[in-house]
C-alpha cells in the first residue's frame, strides 16, 4: 500500500444541501404527476419517471459522497479501493476557469480511454476525461489538484 498524499472528503453542508435539493425536486415532480390531472397521460408518466430518477440520484449521491477520494503514489482511488485514475495514465490536470469541470473541482486528462464511472457529487469518468469535485470543498480540491500537477510534472521530467 502506497503512502497517502491527500484525502478529499466531501463537505457536510454541501452534501446535505445537494441531497435536500434533489429530494425536493423528485418529490415535487412526483407530486405534480400524481396530484394534477393532465389530459395527456404521456406528460404524467414523464414527470413521474423524472421525479423517481431524481429521488434515485439523491440516494446514490448521498451514498457515493460518503466515501472519500484518496491521492497516493499510485494515483486516485476511492477510500474503499475503487480506482478512479491510475498515476501512469494521467496526462494532465486542468483547473482553468472555463473548463467543463465539476463545481469546485478539476479535470484530469488520461492517456487512454477508461471505462465510464460516476459517483454523483464526487467524480465522473467519460472517455479520456475524469472530473473530480462537486460536494467537495474548493480549498481541499485545489490542494489535491496542485499535488497531482506536481506529481505529473515530476513523472514527466524523469
Amino acid at each position: 500500500m502506497s503512502e497517502i498524499i491527500h484525502i478529499l472528503r466531501p463537505s457536510a453542508p454541501r452534501r446535505i444541501f445537494g441531497m435536500v435539493i434533489q429530494l425536493s425536486l423528485g418529490l415535487i415532480l412526483v407530486w405534480i404527476a400524481v396530484a394534477y390531472p393532465f389530459d395527456a397521460l404521456g406528460w404524467r408518466v414523464f414527470l413521474f419517471a423524472v421525479g423517481v430518477a431524481a429521488l434515485v440520484l439523491a440516494q446514490r449521491g448521498w451514498n457515493g459522497s460518503s466515501v472519500a477520494i484518496v491521492l497516493d503514489e499510485d494515483g486516485l482511488r476511492q477510500e474503499d479501493g475503487r480506482v478512479i485514475a491510475p498515476m501512469d495514465q494521467i496526462a494532465s490536470v486542468d483547473r482553468a476557469l472555463f473548463t467543463f469541470k465539476p463545481s469546485n473541482g478539476f479535470v484530469l486528462r488520461l492517456n487512454s480511454r477508461a471505462p465510464r464511472g460516476w459517483v454523483p457529487g464526487m467524480w465522473w469518468r467519460v472517455g479520456r476525461r475524469v472530473g473530480i469535485g462537486g460536494v467537495t470543498g474548493g480549498a481541499e480540491t485545489k490542494i489535491m489538484a496542485d499535488a497531482l500537477s506536481m506529481m505529473v510534472a515530476q513523472r514527466d521530467q524523469a
